[in-house]
């Protein structure tokens, strides 16, 4: 019995939670906090990883750590009747980055790039990833829902 949980409990701490998203009034925060806990480990370890003239690579990577809780998200629904669809939004993460890195000779840090809905941040020649941009779809019966959110990466000292 207790072999049979431990597949069943990494899989709930990986993702965040089971087979269905849990419904509560608001599924895109739903949505977005299961991103987030999994955006905190997507990104550990990049900046070690990579230097900021391969952010190309670090993004690929962060997507692709990010891919398995896209998927269980897309997958999941809210009820017989209604799906959630999440997908990552470019300009959302372009806006972002425009709107929340300091430009200018005064600023502590590198520059920032917005890539395929990623935001990274040079930071002692090393990539950091500072955030997510994401388009959240409610559809149910007649009805589809839309909101786009950014999920921000807490930076490890």
């Amino acid at each position: 019995m207790t072999a049979a949980l431990i597949p069943l409990t990494l899989a709930y701490l990986q993702l965040g939670y089971g087979a269905s998203v849990p419904v509560d009034d608001d599924p895109v925060r739903d949505a977005t906090g299961t991103l987030d806990r999994a955006l905190v480990d997507a990104a550990d370890g990049v900046p070690d990883s990579y230097a900021w003239s391969d952010r190309t690579g670090a993004i690929d990577t962060l997507k692709q750590r990010l891919r398995p809780t896209l998927s269980t998200l897309n997958r999941s629904r809210l009820d017989d009747n209604t799906a959630l669809a999440v997908s990552y939004n470019a300009s959302r993460a372009t806006e972002w980055a425009n709107a929340n890195c300091p430009g200018g000779a005064g600023r502590a840090f590198g520059p920032c790039r917005a890539d395929r809905g990623v935001v990274v941040q040079e930071r002692a020649d090393r990539t950091h990833v500072l955030a997510v941009a994401v388009d959240v779809s409610v559809s149910g019966p007649g009805t589809t829902h839309r909101a786009s959110a950014v999920v921000t990466h807490t930076l490890r000292s």
